[in-house]
């Protein structure tokens, strides 16, 4: 479990990174979730890391569904 201040800033990264995302697309938006928590559950949690692997996987999720 992360504390209070670590959710809300995985929920604002989330946010963030699946402004450019459409809501139709499920797989994309829970392929960038799981990385960002696989992030967050080693330690990283700095809000900078944790943007770059968001804007990563999100890339890779729409090269593996092409």
């Amino acid at each position: 479990m992360f504390d209070t201040a670590t959710t809300a800033l995985l929920r604002a990264v989330l946010d963030e990174v699946w402004e450019s995302v459409s809501h139709r697309e499920i797989g994309a938006r829970t392929h960038v979730a799981s990385k960002i928590l696989e992030a967050a559950t080693r330690g990283d949690v700095s809000p900078e890391g944790l943007r770059q692997v968001g804007r990563d996987a999100l890339s890779h999720a729409f090269t593996m569904w092409r």
